[in-house]
């Protein structure tokens, strides 16, 4: 039996709830083995963002020379990269014939930026065309676009689709920052939108939940599901790991998401 694979290519989050270290935590608690390349260290914790330290672009491609060299890799997920010299290095070193989910991460649960806005560009034009799916929450498409934020699922869906133009192959676009009682996530493809959605919970341990998503779907690519499938088992995974984070009593801030809610609990 092969073991499936995927690989993380983000920052560190020293306090564990997010970035390489929450995605590791997913691949493991969905059953994938899971490699990484760290792009950035950050020092920070439930409350805050203190210090970023970003690697150097040739320990970024010598990373990825490394595990795409050995390891059967079956499926990427790309998150913080910090700045345009990152990008470059993760594009030139990206391979052509393998699932990629893009997590545009901008700014972390506290407000603190962590992508440069000088590198916002190259995102766009390095790495969006190389993604089968990309992952924006509503700021974060809209930076993008240099758009205003959506404030409905109608506005969601048109600019997931001007996305599309751009060059991603798929769109999920994350709708927790709507008002509303109801969360809706819209996977939008040009064949068309899938609607999932969730009750939004009256929690704020929530942090680590787009890189959470994220992962789950890479995990689930890399075992062969299609894309669909794959955001559906990852919808259910994060709101799982949501509806249980408050059992957990990580830091005093913004605490992450349960990602082993399933086998173990607080």
């Amino acid at each position: 039996m092969t073991t499936p694979i995927a690989l993380t290519i983000a920052g560190s989050d020293s306090g564990g709830g997010a970035g390489i270290q929450a995605d590791l935590k997913t691949f493991s608690a969905l059953g994938v083995y899971g490699a990484s390349v760290v792009t950035a260290l950050t020092a920070q914790n439930t409350l805050g963002v203190g210090m970023v330290e970003p690697a150097s672009p040739a320990m970024i491609r010598a990373q990825m020379s490394a595990v795409l060299g050995d390891l059967d890799v079956r499926a990427i997920k790309l998150g913080m990269l910090g700045d345009a010299e990152a990008i470059d290095a993760v594009a030139a070193e990206l391979p052509d014939d393998m699932p990629v989910v893009l997590d545009p991460v901008m700014i972390a649960k506290s407000g603190d930026a962590l992508l440069r806005p000088s590198a916002i560009r190259s995102l766009r034009d390095r790495l969006m065309t190389r993604a089968d799916l990309l992952t924006p929450n509503i700021p974060e498409a809209a930076c993008l676009l240099g758009a205003r934020d959506a404030t409905s699922e109608d506005g969601m869906i048109e600019q997931g689709r001007a996305l599309l133009e751009l060059g991603a192959r798929a769109v999920l676009m994350k709708g927790g920052h709507l008002a509303g009682d109801i969360c809706p996530d819209l996977l939008i493809t040009p064949g068309g939108v899938l609607r999932l959605s969730a009750p939004r919970r009256a929690t704020r341990n929530t942090h680590g939940t787009g890189c959470t998503l994220s992962a789950a779907i890479a995990a689930g690519l890399a075992q062969g599901k299609g894309m669909a499938e794959a955001v559906r088992a990852a919808h259910g995974y994060l709101q799982g790991a949501i509806a249980a984070a408050d059992g957990l009593g990580v830091g005093g801030g913004h605490g992450p998401v349960h990602h082993f809610h399933a086998a173990w609990h607080g």
